[in-house]
């Protein structure tokens, strides 16, 4: 799970789960099995009705010019949304990269189901952390290979 920092939502006396935008973007990365074991974990979740059904479109992706530079329009890349509300009101919202609309329809099922206390901790603990552990290991991989084909130079001095 990432780090709890302040923008956690704290339950009574319970741990700290991830903030929305942190799950979004564990649960936007997740695999669809992934979000289908996510999903079961859930039987008692309630009806839903499609405010915006899963829908592909176009996005402008942005970079800055050295990371940290001035912005720059870097090209667009495939976006899928959509948007639930539950019938006990809640709304549930879901964008992945590319056109898997099944998968979006599963983060915004998820979504609302993580803004429900009965059902947030249960996902945090399980799925969530296993996103977040999945990722990390991947970073952790990626982080190692940069690593190994570093090229450290170094100056001899010669002395007369």
């Amino acid at each position: 799970m990432p780090n709890p920092s302040s923008n956690t939502v704290r339950d009574e006396g319970q741990r700290a789960a991830p903030a929305r935008a942190q799950w979004l973007a564990l649960l936007a990365r997740a695999t669809r099995d992934e979000l289908d074991i996510a999903i079961a974990r859930c039987p008692d979740a309630p009806e839903f009705v499609w405010l915006r059904a899963p829908q592909t479109g176009l996005v402008m992706v942005q970079g800055r010019i050295g990371g940290s530079g001035e912005r720059f329009n870097l090209g667009e890349t495939t976006v899928t949304r959509c948007t639930l509300r539950q019938h006990d009101g809640v709304v549930g919202t879901g964008y992945v990269l590319g056109r898997d609309a099944a998968c979006a329809a599963r983060v915004a099922r998820l979504d609302a189901l993580m803004q429900m206390p009965q059902h947030r901790n249960t996902l945090a603990a399980g799925p969530l952390a296993t996103i977040a552990a999945r990722l990390a290991a991947a970073a952790a991989r990626n982080e190692a290979d940069a690593a190994a084909s570093r090229v450290e130079f170094f100056t001899l001095v010669r002395e007369a």
